[in-house]
């Protein structure tokens, strides 16, 4: 599976230690940025290209990783088709992939160490969408929703 990874210089040394994980999983890695801890940058930045990338099908899934995960999982979740869920346990990170069809893992740097990120990767990378009719419907349902907001039909 070809994953893409992407992080702000608050991620950015979790990044690079779960992209190695990755690539010891046996799945290739595409590397958005950051690529050095000392820049000030912006996460949004590394939320858009990551989230193309998956949309664009550059990549089937994608890890981004910010100081909390919070403002990373806001600014991902902008991208129509991108379905980013922000998890520190493992239940969650399968959980989110076999229900919800989760294409993002967004993970926080400052509040998981690397072995727990290494498990929720496995976690999420193991997990697929189980297509059962109920979760089918809940995502069409979120789709459309996505939609109508996208046509401009739904007042905001």
């Amino acid at each position: 599976m070809r994953i893409v990874v992407g992080a702000d210089h608050a991620g950015y040394e979790l990044k690079e230690n779960v992209a190695a994980y990755i690539r010891s999983l046996g799945h290739e890695v595409l590397d958005v940025g950051a690529y050095t801890d000392t820049e000030p940058d912006d996460y949004p930045d590394f939320a858009e290209a990551l989230g193309l990338a998956v949309r664009d099908h550059k990549a089937e899934r994608g890890i981004l990783i910010c100081g909390s995960g919070v403002g990373a999982s806001v600014a991902a979740n902008k991208i129509p088709g991108i379905r980013a869920g922000l998890c520190h346990d493992t239940y969650s990170a399968h959980q989110g992939v076999e229900h919800d069809d989760m294409n993002v893992l967004v993970l926080g740097s400052r509040v998981i160490a690397a072995e727990l990120a290494h498990e929720l990767v496995r976690a999420y990378l193991g997990a697929t969408f189980t297509g059962e009719e109920r979760h089918v419907r809940r995502v069409g349902k979120v789709k459309k929703l996505e939609s109508r907001f996208l046509l401009g039909s739904a007042k905001a």
